[in-house]
C-alpha cells in the first residue's frame, strides 16, 4: 500500500514536470519567419528558455527532433545541447552555427573581432548595429561612398565586391567575410581561403522577407542583440503598417506591374526583375503584382513582349531600380534622362502606367539594406496612393538616418531617392 502510494506520488511529479514543461514549449505569439540559429529548437524568431525546454523534452522523447535543436552541431541531441543554448542566452557561447542565406551551415567562433564586408548592404547593417568598428575590409563601392560612409570609406579597400582582391584580405586576416549569397562566386571566394580559419557568411540584406531574420542573426553573430531588437521593432513599425492594409485588399485591387532595371533599357529590350529579387519581394508585400515574376531573376524582355503583357492584362505601374542617384549626389539629372529613356521605348506610349504618369524609379542607396522598409512604403504609396496618403516615406528615412546611420544628412534636401519626386 505505501509502496503504490509512493509510486503513484512520483508518477504525478513526473506528469506534473511534463505538462509544465509542454506549457512553457508553447509560443508567446506566432512568429513570421524561423531564426535560423542552430539552438532555436521551437523554431521560432528567437533562441529563449523556451528552446531549452524544447531540447530537453526532445530528449525525454516528448517532442519530435528538429533540426536546429542539434545546438552543438554534432549530429547528437543531448545535454551539451541543452548547455550550449544556455550560453547563447546568455550570450557566452564561443561558437555560434548558422544557417545563411544558401541554406548552408555556417560555424563562427566568438567573439568577432575583425570583419571584411564585401558590399554595401551588409555594411550598413552592421553600421545599423553599431559595430562598425570592427571593420577592417570593404569594397571599392564603400570607398567610394564618402558621404554615406564617411568613416568606413577610409577603411582599407579590397577591390570589387565581385571579385575580391584575396591576398589583401589574407593580409587583414579577419575572422569573418560577409557576402551575397550569389555574389561573388564560391571559385573567387571560398575556394582560394581554404587552409585557413578565415570563414564567409553569406547573408543577403536586400529582400523584405528575409530581412529581419537575417538582422537578427547579424545581431546574434556581433554580440549585438539589443541593438538588432531596437531595429526590428522600427522595422515592424513601418512594415506592419503596409502588411495590415495589402492583407486586406482583393486580388483585383492589386495593379499589374512592370519592374525594370534603369540603365539597361535599350529601344527594343529592357531588363526586368522576376521572383527571388528585392524588387520583385518590396513589389509583392506592397500590393503589387509583378507580370514578370515567372521569368527568370533578371530577364532581358523585349519591348515587344511588355507590349503583348500590356495588352493581355494592362500595365498600371512600372517600377524601375537605378543606381545613378543615392546619397552622393544631389544632382537628378541623370536619374531623369534615365526616367525618359523608359517611357520613350517605341509603343510604351501606349502603356497605361505612361499615359498616367505612373512610372517611378528608385534608388538602389533607398531600396536596399536595413532602409528597405523605406522603400516599401514608397511602392506602396505609388500602387495604392489614397489607401497609403497619409504615409510620409521621406520622414521615415529621414528616421532611420537619424536611429541608425550616424551620419548627419537631411534626405530632404539631399540625395537622389526617387523620381519623380514623391507629392504628398
Amino acid at each position: 500500500m505505501h509502496k503504490n502510494l509512493v509510486v503513484n506520488m512520483k508518477t504525478s511529479i513526473l506528469v506534473g514536470i511534463i505538462i509544465s514543461l509542454l506549457l512553457l514549449t508553447l509560443p508567446a505569439a506566432a512568429s513570421d519567419y524561423t531564426l535560423g540559429i542552430f539552438g532555436n529548437a521551437n523554431e521560432d524568431d528567437t533562441v529563449n528558455m523556451q528552446d531549452v525546454t524544447y531540447t530537453e523534452l526532445i530528449i525525454l522523447e516528448y517532442r519530435d527532433k528538429t533540426d536546429l535543436a542539434d545546438a552543438k552541431y554534432d549530429g547528437k541531441i543531448n545535454m551539451q545541447d541543452v548547455t550550449q543554448i544556455e550560453l547563447v542566452i546568455l550570450g557566452k557561447e564561443k561558437e555560434i552555427t548558422i544557417r545563411d542565406a544558401n541554406d548552408d551551415c555556417i560555424t563562427v567562433f566568438k567573439p568577432i573581432e575583425k570583419i571584411v564586408v564585401l558590399n554595401t548592404d551588409v555594411a550598413e547593417a552592421i553600421r545599423a548595429l553599431g559595430a562598425k568598428d570592427r571593420i577592417v575590409g570593404v569594397t571599392r563601392g564603400i570607398t567610394e561612398a564618402t558621404t554615406f560612409f564617411p568613416d568606413l570609406s577610409s577603411t582599407q579597400s579590397i577591390g570589387k565586391w565581385y571579385s575580391p582582391d584575396i591576398e589583401e584580405i589574407l593580409v587583414l586576416n579577419p575572422a569573418v567575410i560577409f557576402a551575397f549569397g550569389q555574389w561573388p562566386g564560391t571559385e573567387k571566394l571560398e575556394d582560394k581561403l581554404t587552409g585557413n580559419d578565415i570563414v564567409v557568411v553569406r547573408l543577403e540584406f536586400y529582400k523584405i522577407d528575409t530581412l529581419c531574420a537575417e538582422m537578427e542573426i547579424l545581431g546574434y553573430l556581433l554580440k549585438e542583440r539589443e541593438n538588432a531588437r531596437e531595429y526590428l521593432t522600427w522595422h515592424d513599425e513601418y512594415v506592419s503598417r503596409v502588411d495590415d492594409k495589402v492583407s486586406e485588399l482583393a486580388d483585383d485591387d492589386k495593379p499589374d506591374v512592370f519592374l525594370f532595371m534603369s540603365g539597361k533599357t535599350k529601344e527594343t529590350t529592357c531588363k526586368s526583375c522576376a521572383t527571388g529579387t528585392g524588387m520583385h519581394e518590396l513589389c509583392e508585400r506592397a500590393g503589387g503584382k509583378n507580370i514578370a515574376a515567372e521569368l527568370d531573376e533578371y530577364p532581358e524582355v523585349e519591348a515587344e513582349w511588355v507590349l503583348e503583357q500590356d495588352g493581355k492584362r494592362g500595365i498600371e505601374v512600372m517600377l524601375g531600380l537605378t543606381y545613378k542617384g543615392g546619397y552622393e549626389t544631389d544632382d537628378a539629372s541623370i536619374v531623369e534622362e534615365e526616367h525618359g529613356k523608359i517611357t520613350s521605348v517605341p509603343g510604351f506610349s501606349e502603356i497605361a502606367a505612361v499615359k498616367d504618369s505612373r512610372v517611378h524609379l528608385i534608388d538602389g542607396d533607398a531600396a536596399f539594406a536595413p532602409v528597405q522598409p523605406v522603400a516599401m512604403v514608397y511602392m506602396a504609396k505609388w500602387l495604392h496612393p489614397k489607401l497609403f496618403a497619409e504615409m510620409d516615406p521621406g520622414a521615415i528615412h529621414q528616421e532611420y538616418i537619424d536611429k541608425f546611420c550616424g551620419i548627419d544628412y537631411d534626405v530632404i534636401e539631399h540625395g537622389v531617392f526617387v523620381h519623380p519626386p514623391i507629392v504628398g
